[in-house]
């Protein structure tokens, strides 16, 4: 029996905790137009809001949809602030609850954790399974195919129902999930209408980019994949970071023989497919590129992507602010002559 959520669906919507997610939510946004709109009239809004959920009349409105690319092409869904006001209502709440229940080598969208925490624990491991690098240590490398895209609403709130009793909860959850779907089998990176079929069975796929709650319901998904690593498959040096996860042994026909267990897992369980280019099984030694760094036995170094990214960004914002963040990185790693090219594009391009 797992544990359940004993939050009630009132503890989501009071007023209390609406006010609450809107001051998290304001963090950083004060200037956006749309914001700025909806401050006008906080309080009639938040209490029209209230009204709406209160009474299951609230619907999920559409998003605005635009391209960044970060370094490759991402399209990202936005929704409208009263939709994100309830995502960050749902969050506050649910977030503390499920933080419990996963790994503690789960990295992706938690706090006190990120990418360098991930960084670091990957190094660690490394150097215990080498044993101090005595020892050839094997790093089997995976990436789920279209992952965010390939979300199974139906599983998705299949996996939360276990833990939430609440079914007042459950139906909004199931208004924030169902607001959204692509079509996983099509190259287009387009969103579907809500109303739209993906699949001739009827099931819907996929979660957008731009939700706070997105974070958090692919972590759940997740993490009964990173629950049958640990308790059934009985690994002990797994790490996940979002869809990229590493496995790592001294013995590389052990991790050979684990590639279609966790094939079998992700396909039957949770309707993922594993990347066939992003699978990678190689030695510490010949360097492994995890979360933008390549590492090897004795020095890591920044990724060719990620410093392209680094580079452009100087250029198109030449800020203090921005410098001192990619600097902060740098200093994670062997990155010398990278920090001095970075300095000079700075200086040039903010005269």
């Amino acid at each position: 029996m797992k544990i359940q959520l004993t939050h009630t669906f009132e503890d989501i919507v009071s007023i209390k905790n609406l006010m609450a997610a809107w001051k998290e939510f304001l963090h950083g946004k004060r200037d956006k137009n749309d914001v700025q709109e909806f401050e006008l009239s906080l309080m009639d809004n938040i209490l029209s809001l209230r009204a709406d959920l209160a009474s299951g009349a609230y619907r999920h409105g559409v998003y605005e949809s635009f391209f960044v690319n970060d370094p490759k092409r991402r399209h990202i869904h936005k929704a409208g602030v009263r939709d994100r006001l309830v995502h960050h209502a749902i969050y506050r709440i649910l977030y503390p609850f499920f933080e419990r229940t996963f790994i503690g080598d789960s990295y992706s969208c938690r706090i006190d954790k990120g990418t360098h925490r991930a960084i670091e624990r990957f190094r660690a491991v490394v150097y215990k399974v080498g044993q101090n690098h005595t020892r050839t240590c094997w790093i089997l490398k995976c990436d789920i195919r279209k992952f965010f895209a390939s979300i199974d609403h139906k599983i998705l709130l299949g996996i939360l129902s276990e833990y939430i009793p609440d079914k007042d909860i459950m139906c909004l959850l199931g208004e924030v999930v169902g607001s959204y779907e692509t079509d996983r089998d099509s190259s287009s990176p387009f969103g579907l209408a809500r109303n739209d079929s993906c699949c001739g069975d009827g099931r819907r796929f996929g979660l957008p980019l731009g939700n706070l709650t997105s974070q958090l319901f692919a972590n759940v998904y997740m993490n009964v994949f990173d629950q049958f690593v640990k308790h059934k498959l009985k690994v002990k040096n797994y790490i996940r970071y979002a869809d990229d996860f590493v496995f790592l042994s001294e013995d590389k026909l052990w991790l050979e023989n684990l590639i279609p267990q966790i094939q079998n897992f992700l396909s039957e369980k949770l309707k993922l497919t594993m990347h066939p280019d992003k699978l990678f099984l190689q030695t510490i030694a010949s360097g492994v590129d995890f979360l933008g760094w390549v590492n090897f036995t004795d020095h890591h170094v920044l990724c060719g992507t990620t410093k392209k990214r680094m580079m452009r960004r100087v250029c198109e914002h030449p800020t203090d602010e921005t410098l001192q963040s990619y600097l902060g990185m740098l200093g994670w790693g062997n990155g010398t002559i990278i920090k001095n090219s970075l300095l000079n594009d700075f200086w040039l391009w903010s005269q």
